[in-house]
C-alpha cells in the first residue's frame, strides 16, 4: 500500500466495465464526484480511498507491482496478462465470453477444422492455451482491436474475441464455433499485501466504511 495510507483502487477509464465499476463502488458506500473529461483520479469524499482511472490492460500489472492496492478488471485480462495477482472476489457483472468465430460461409465448422488456419486475436496467450489443450496447430495473428473485420481483409480465417450478446458477430456475418473462456468482472489484489491494507479492504467490501 502507498505511503500516505490512501487505498488506491484501479478501474477502467473507458469501456464496458467503466461505469459498472463506478456504480459497484458507489453501492458499497463510497462517495466520489462524477469523473470529468480529463480526470484520472477520483478522491472519495467519505473515506481514505482514491479511484484511479486506467487502461484495463495496465490494471493487473499495477496491482502486481504495488502501485495500486486493488483493481477491478475482467477475468480475461487477468488470465491473459498472467501477472502475480490474486482474484479475491467475483463481482457478478460484466459477464462476457471469449469465443472463436468464423465467417458464416466458412469451411471451418468446428475447432478441429482450425488446424493449419490463421486466427486473429487480442488475446494470444488465452488462445494459445486453448489450442494447445485441444491439440490444434493454428497460427495466431496478434492484433490490437477490431477483430471482426479481419476475416474480410483475408488476414485470418477466424477470430478469437470477446462477445456479450453476439450482436457484433452477427452484424459482421460471423458465427461462433467455440468458447475459450467465460469471464466476468473481478476484484484483484497483489500477493504480498500488508495486513493493515487487508483489514481496510475487508471493511470496505463488507460495507463497514464507518470504521475506516
Amino acid at each position: 500500500m502507498n505511503s500516505n495510507n490512501t487505498l488506491k483502487i484501479g478501474i477502467q477509464s473507458k469501456g464496458k466495465l467503466a461505469l459498472a465499476s463506478q456504480e459497484y463502488l458507489y453501492s458499497l458506500g463510497l462517495r466520489f464526484r462524477p469523473a470529468g473529461k480529463n480526470d484520472l483520479v477520483l478522491p472519495c469524499l467519505n473515506c481514505g480511498v482514491e479511484i484511479m482511472l486506467l487502461r484495463d490492460d495496465d490494471i493487473p500489472r499495477l496491482v502486481d507491482i504495488g502501485a495500486i492496492d486493488l483493481g477491478i478488471v475482467g477475468e480475461n485480462v487477468v488470465y491473459e496478462k498472467n501477472f502475480g495477482v490474486e482474484i479475491i472476489k467475483n463481482l457478478k457483472f460484466g459477464a462476457c465470453s471469449l469465443v472463436i468465430a468464423v465467417p458464416q460461409n466458412s469451411k471451418i465448422k468446428n475447432i478441429k477444422d482450425l488446424n493449419g488456419e490463421k486466427i486473429a486475436t487480442t488475446y494470444p496467450k488465452l488462445l494459445n492455451d486453448f489450442l494447445e489443450e485441444n491439440k490444434i496447430a493454428a497460427e495466431i495473428i496478434e492484433i490490437k482491436g477490431s477483430a471482426e473485420i479481419i476475416p474480410r481483409l483475408k488476414v485470418a480465417n477466424a477470430i478469437c474475441d470477446l462477445t456479450q450478446t453476439g450482436k457484433t458477430l452477427k452484424a459482421n456475418n460471423l458465427v461462433q464455433i467455440a468458447t475459450v473462456l467465460e469471464s466476468q468482472a473481478v476484484l484483484i489484489q497483489g500477493q504480498n499485501v500488508p495486513l493493515s491494507t487487508i483489514k481496510k479492504i475487508n471493511l470496505i467490501f463488507n460495507n463497514n466504511l464507518v470504521s475506516i
